[in-house]
């Protein structure tokens, strides 16, 4: 019997197509524009995105199997509707193949090339307001701070996903340095990251931003409840997630003995800990120094601005709007699934300053492409191309699962 999980969540317009000075066309859907004719295999991965509706039935990943691309004309193409339930008209491996082999090739050059950018711009910012130190200098200086933060985080981001370099010891110096700097336990957070990259989209293994079954809502206290559904608060989650995770998970980001960790990952999360560490006396040092007052300025409220950017784009990236996005239980759910549940994002501006997050359906099932491939490997695929529209279209989104 099918159950309902609920996922009330809501986000921004999701990415339009882009690649490096041109714009890359959408393909439109069938009820909007009409094309000159299309070939049979891109005809079903566009109604597969665009024809929405509830499920109807169930597909286990073993009809996945045996079905193929053969029987993914009737569940996505047929004039019944999209089925979240059924399995993609594609695979993995059909995606993979259409990605330009050099978008796999990571560049160490490259990618410290936008360390070093970043790093002397949080410097230059931080030397300029400090020697304006006006009021009306300090509220932009925290705007443009706060978001120069979050761009170390995407970076350090990287490393822990290996696509920085193809040197574990390059990335592990490079995320170490970089997410220390801004209150992250690189190894804790790196291990927890990796659990949610395995995982989207399934209801009780996704490590966060997943949906609460209802008993297990019920039994949160009023203040959890207030803290993790009422603005502002979800806004500054990142924190105490990292000390407590999610509501119905235990154990630390900090803590090698904690259910998020292997024996085996034990000395990386000391290590990641005691870097943590350091930054916090290096900060009290500065404290001492410089002044609580002045640190403030420079640095406590910039943080908060990376948090609130972390949370705020975490969340875009796996909430749909207005309509609810599949999530998935048991022999329902699969990395493919999982990985086409999430969304991408326009940013404008801000696209190339935070390293093209925004591109995130492609990132989320081959997190080893290197950022400043992901324009351009995403342009290659009309499915991803229209992974947009696989939400946007949906008149209604519902999780299933088998009891």
């Amino acid at each position: 019997m099918a159950r309902l999980a609920l996922s009330d969540c809501r986000g921004l317009t999701p990415l339009r197509a882009r690649s490096r000075g041109s714009a890359i066309a959408l393909p439109s859907p069938p009820h909007l524009a009409a094309g000159p004719r299309r070939p049979a295999a891109a005809a079903i991965h566009r109604d597969w995105a665009l024809r929405v509706a509830a499920p109807t039935r169930l597909a286990s990943v073993f009809e996945e199997d045996k079905r193929g691309l053969g029987g993914a004309e009737e569940a996505g193409g047929s004039s019944a509707g999209f089925n979240p339930g059924a399995p993609p008209p594609f695979g993995l491996a059909e995606i993979r193949a259409a990605i330009p082999k050099h978008c796999w090739v990571k560049d160490p050059w490259r990618s410290m090339s936008y360390v070093l950018r970043d790093v002397l711009v949080v410097l230059g910012l931080a030397a300029a307001a400090a020697r304006a130190d006006s009021w009306l200098v300090w509220p932009l200086y925290w705007a443009a701070q706060g978001t120069m933060f979050w761009a170390l985080f995407v970076l350090g981001h990287d490393c822990g996903h290996g696509s920085f370099s193809s040197n574990p010891k390059l990335n592990s110096v490079v995320g170490h340095i970089l997410h220390s700097s801004i209150l992250v336990p690189y190894n804790g957070w790196r291990i927890s990251h990796r659990t949610h990259h395995q995982n989207h989209g399934h209801v009780e293994k996704d490590e966060s931003w997943h949906p609460l079954p209802q008993r297990l809502y019920n039994s949160l206290d009023n203040m959890t409840k207030k803290l993790r559904f009422s603005m502002p608060f979800p806004m500054l989650a990142f924190p105490l997630y990292l000390f407590a995770r999610s509501p119905g998970k235990e154990g630390s980001h900090f803590n090698p003995n904690s259910d998020l960790f292997q024996p085996n990952e034990k000395k990386d999360v000391l290590t990641s800990t005691a870097s943590w560490l350091a930054m916090i006396g290096v900060l009290a040092g500065l404290t001492f120094v410089m002044g609580p007052l002045k640190i403030l300025k420079l640095y406590a409220i910039p943080y908060v601005i990376f948090v609130m950017w972390l949370d705020f784009v975490t969340y875009l990236h796996h909430h749909g709007h207005e309509d609810k996005v599949p999530w998935y239980r048991g022999k329902e759910w699969s990395y493919l699934r999982g990985g086409l549940t999430t969304l991408d994002r326009d940013y404008g501006l801000i696209n190339n300053i935070h390293h093209d997050i925004g591109t995130h359906v492609i990132h989320h099932l081959f997190p080893q492409i290197p950022h400043y491939h992901l324009v351009e490997a995403v342009s290659h695929h009309p499915l991803l191309l229209s992974s947009c529209l696989f939400l946007e279209h949906a008149s209604k989104y519902v999780a299933f699962s088998r009891d």
